[in-house]
């Protein structure tokens, strides 16, 4: 089996140092200097690798995204009914692996920084169309011609709960929000049913 060089190894070790940085400022405004000195390694390494902290930024991103990907295709993987696969996309978006203090306040200053960096744009794009689609997908069976419109409605409300976890003071609860998404969705998909016996 081939060695794994330094190079992927001090990258990982950036990434995840961004994370923890910016959840612990709760902003952008940490220095290179400071994420290079949580990895172990030196400011002058970190921009050898990355180039600044925008591109640092990017890649704790695409690596949080990653996670994320594989958690909802594994949840999805097990999900047979329309319902299952909406809690299985819910449970992946609130699991303690993406509902934590670090990753929540990384998600607010990635959606700041896509306002104006173009990359950042795209990278958010990507995930809100990858998202839209698995939601159209489950609601469809369900809702028929509402599954457009109630998507949005749901990535906004996990959008939302995000927002407001990053401003909350207690611990986070994946599955308190959970729960209160899913009672809303409950709420439409009976409205749902109404309209369509009458």
């Amino acid at each position: 089996m081939p060695k794994l060089g330094m190079e992927p190894i001090r990258k990982t070790a950036l990434v995840k140092a961004t994370i923890v940085e910016i959840g612990r400022a709760g902003s952008l405004d940490v220095t290179v200097g400071q994420i290079a000195k949580r990895a172990g390694m030196s400011t002058a390494l970190a921009h050898h690798y990355f180039g600044g902290k925008e591109a640092i930024f990017l890649a704790a991103m695409r690596h949080i995204l990653s996670l994320y990907g594989a958690e909802v295709r594994g949840a999805l993987a097990t999900a047979v009914t329309p319902e299952e696969r909406l809690e299985a996309i819910l449970l992946a978006s609130f699991s303690p692996a993406n509902f934590r203090r670090e990753v929540v306040s990384a998600w607010l200053n990635f959606y700041v920084l896509a306002q104006t960096v173009p990359g950042a744009r795209r990278l958010l794009s990507v995930y809100q169309n990858r998202l839209q689609s698995n939601l159209v997908n489950a609601l469809r069976p369900l809702v028929d011609g509402r599954a457009e419109a109630l998507a949005q409605t749901l990535g906004a409300l996990i959008d939302g709960v995000y927002l407001r976890e990053a401003l909350n003071e207690r611990p986070s609860d994946g599955k308190a929000s959970v729960r209160a998404i899913l009672a809303y969705l409950a709420a439409e998909l009976n409205l749902e049913k109404k309209g369509n016996c009458q």
